[in-house]
């Protein structure tokens, strides 16, 4: 479903991103998906549009100002390593076995696809040691990282989320950037104030069997306990100001935000 909305926002007239493989990665019932979710959400593509723009800016900017591996976190049908590689740039591909066997046959058919782009990292979160695996397959973590962590952590439970976190800011160089998209804690918990929309969306999430388990209304305390020194966060309507140059107050999208996040005290980088 986010692979459709990517790449439906990509066919955009006036589009805001530009993922060429999105469509064809999301086949028929990630369109059907999506188009189900408009009916409940008619801003989605836009905020798909602005996440995905904006993470790939954020890699762009850390690749200009010298960091050379990018690691994504539950990748899922991402093509950055694509989209954004470049010479000297290693990108990680994280993700569950079962998914990334799924994704590399969907790319099998894809002609121009650089399959070579990323380093595919087979890891089961809950058995296997992501920081270990990812040393095994050639990252350096003595030299900084960019981490995207896009549409994970509000599946996960908050011990999972908090010890990800804490080891992505003691394990790898304090240098590194994380990147990563949260929801309130109202939307993530169902809470009786829901509006009916936020509610049928979160129908859709728990028929697909990935309910959300873990909000956030103010990730400055979590970042502090995790060990992060630098913390600053985006809201849909100013990622919308600044793509779009509009705010809309009926767009009704205010639940998801993103985070930028990094452990070190030179924050030169960033």
């Amino acid at each position: 479903m986010v692979a459709a909305y990517r790449g439906r926002a990509s066919a955009a007239p006036d589009a805001i991103c530009d993922d060429p493989w999105a469509l064809r990665l999301a086949g028929a019932e990630g369109e059907a998906l999506s188009r189900r979710w408009d009916r409940h959400s008619p801003s989605m593509e836009l905020w798909m549009a602005l996440r995905t723009r904006y993470l790939d800016d954020c890699v762009t900017r850390a690749l200009e100002r010298g960091v050379r591996q990018v690691v994504i976190l539950g990748a899922g049908l991402d093509t950055r390593a694509a989209r954004l590689g470049r010479d000297g740039v290693r990108f990680f591909e994280v993700d569950q076995p079962a998914s990334q066997a799924d994704k590399r046959e969907r790319l099998s058919s894809f002609e121009a696809y650089p399959l070579e782009s990323a380093t595919f990292v087979p890891c089961d979160f809950e058995r296997d040691d992501f920081v270990a695996l990812l040393q095994a397959a050639g990252l350096d973590r003595s030299a900084p990282s960019c981490f995207i962590w896009e549409g994970v952590i509000y599946y996960l439970l908050e011990a999972a989320a908090r010890s990800t976190l804490e080891r992505l800011a003691s394990e790898f160089d304090p240098r590194s950037l994380l990147v990563f998209d949260y929801l309130n804690s109202k939307m993530a918990t169902s809470s009786p104030r829901l509006r009916q929309e936020d509610r049928a969306m979160q129908g859709i999430i728990e028929e697909l069997g990935e309910p959300m388990q873990f909000g956030i209304d103010d990730p400055t305390p979590l970042m502090a306990e995790c060990g992060y020194r630098f913390l600053r966060t985006v809201s849909f309507d100013e990622l919308a100001l600044e793509y779009t140059g509009t705010y809309a107050r009926d767009r009704f999208f205010r639940f998801q935000a993103v985070g930028l996040a990094s452990a070190g005290e030179d924050l030169s980088l960033w």
